[in-house]
This record gives C-alpha cells, structure tokens and sequence, in this order.
C-alpha cells in the first residue's frame, strides 16, 4: 500500500514494543491476587507466562494509543483481561475433550503440565479473573461496564463459544462457505473486534471512531483466522509452537479444506486491504494498524 512502511515479516518484531508492557501487567495483576490456592495460582502462572504473540492485547493498546496519544492505565487493565480470556480459551480448547493437543506456545499443554481437573479450573479461574480485573481496577465505573459487555459479548454463547460450537459440528462434514464464515466470526474475530473497540473505549474515542475500528478489528481477525487455517497444513509444529496438521487430522471445516490456499491467500489479501481502508479517517497515525494488517498476512506461526 502506497505511504506505509513494509512490515517485518516476523510479526513479533512489529509486537514487541509492547509485550513487556502487557506482560508485566499480567505478572504483577496475577501476584496480586493472595487469595488463590497455591497449586491453582502455579497452574494459572505457567499458563500467562507462556511466550505468546500478545496480538490481541497490543492491538488494545496500540488502539487506546491512536485515539489518546498514549496508554493508560484503563488500557493496560483491559489488554490484561482479554489476554487472559484469550488464554483460558486456550486451555480449555487443548483439553482431551476439545482438540486434545500435547503442545501450545512451545510448551506442554496445562492438562499435560499439571492434569486435567486443573487444566478445567485454570480456564474456569482465568475467566472469571478477567472480569473481576475490570470490574475492580478500572477506574470509571461506567467505563468498566461498557468494557465488560464487550469483552464478555465477544468470548460469550453468542461470541467465541458459540463458534467453538459451530466448529465442533463442523467436523467431518462437507461444511459451506457460509457455515465456514460464521464459524470464524464468532470464533476468532469478535475478540479481535472487542481488543480493538475496548482500546478505543479507554482512549475516549468516538462513536465515529469506534465504528472504525470496530470494522477493523473483525477484518483482521477473519484474515488472522484463515492465514491460521493455512499454517496448520503448511507449516511445523516447532514453527507454530503447536501441533501442526491438528485441522486436517480431526476433519475440521477450513478455508483450505474448502477453497483451497490459493483462493483462501486470496481472501486474506481481501480482507488485510479492506481493514486498510476503513482506518482512512485516522490519517497517518492510523499506519501502524495498517502494517499489522499487512504483517499478518507474512505470519509464519
């Protein structure tokens, strides 16, 4: 795109401006929290301190930075919080009952780590941890309020879980293109959407604003879903950090399964350019969201 910087391939090096930010927050909110049973908080700690990309919880930050000119406290809070919904997300998909996977960031899974009863409190604790951090450590209430409904809005039985859902019926069937886009919505993009609105929402955007990147966030979030559609064939185990080729063995509805990686490449190209428009209000403070769009597309794991 004319006017913006090409991104390194290597995602992270966009990331990593803001990873210790995000995982300072999570260590010190975690140690904090002196009520929690010792084996529960060990378990809890192993899963936030895994070496995650921390994409949706930048991508907060960096939009609370576009609307404000910088962070906040507010910001920090809410990129902790979808962090680790994010990660209870994970530990609960990686369960025997769910995709039953060994490996996740490069390391044993929770049930693998610790057991499965622990692995099922851990994702039980880490979701309602998250909620709690919002309603507590945000300082406005109404404030807190509105990002609560949009955080619980997007990893709820209308959001994540219900395309979970979806995704679990999908297998092995024919699956459509329609079942398939429902699938990636609800599954991945409405926590995309809810980074990019909630970081909007702690930098005082308006509704205006936050249209765009509402708009914005649940274009990248389907491109991000599709290019991890194409990883799970395309590349290894020690590049993802999981295990690869874990789609095709459980019959899995993808847009490589159904259109193919040219077509499905395609789409994400679409869908990376379309994200690049909507942010046309923002001028050039908007081109660092702009490069992330274009740097998922270069996503190697």
């Amino acid at each position: 795109m004319p006017g913006i910087t090409p991104p390194d391939p290597d995602i992270s090096t966009l990331l990593n401006d803001k990873l210790p930010v995000v995982n300072e927050t999570l260590t010190r909110l975690l140690a904090e929290q002196t009520q929690i049973e010792p084996d529960l908080k060990k378990a809890l700690a192993y899963t936030l301190d895994a070496p995650g990309k921390r994409i949706r919880s930048v991508l907060l930050l960096w939009c609370c930075e576009l609307i404000a000119g910088s962070e906040n406290s507010d910001s920090r809070v809410a990129a902790a919080a979808i962090e680790i919904v994010h990660t209870y997300s994970l530990v609960h998909d990686d369960l025997p009952a769910m995709d039953d996977d060994d490996l996740r960031r490069g390391r044993p899974t929770c049930h693998k780590a610790f057991d499965e009863a622990t692995a099922i409190l851990t994702g039980d604790a880490l979701l309602t941890l998250a909620f709690e951090l919002l309603a507590t450590r945000v300082a406005s209430p109404a404030l807190a309020v509105k990002l609560i409904t949009e955080l619980a809005q997007a990893c709820g039985p209308a959001g994540m879980i219900a395309g979970q859902m979806a995704d679990l019926r999908a297998e092995n069937t024919a699956g459509t293109i329609e079942g398939l886009e429902y699938i990636h919505i609800n599954k991945t993009a409405k926590m995309f959407r809810a980074a990019t609105v909630m970081g909007g929402l702690c930098g005082g955007a308006t509704d205006e604003q936050l249209e765009a990147l509402s708009q914005y966030g649940m274009k990248i979030g389907l491109g991000f879903q599709i290019a991890d559609d194409i990883l799970d064939v395309s590349a290894s185990s020690e590049q993802l950090g999981k295990t690869a080729g874990k789609d095709v063995e459980a019959a899995k509805c993808t847009y490589p399964a159904l259109v193919g990686i040219e077509k499905s490449k395609e789409l994400e190209r679409t869908l990376a350019n379309e994200a690049i428009d909507v942010l046309s209000g923002f001028g050039d403070s908007g081109d660092r969201l702009r490069q992330l769009a274009l740097a998922l597309l270069e996503r190697t794991k």
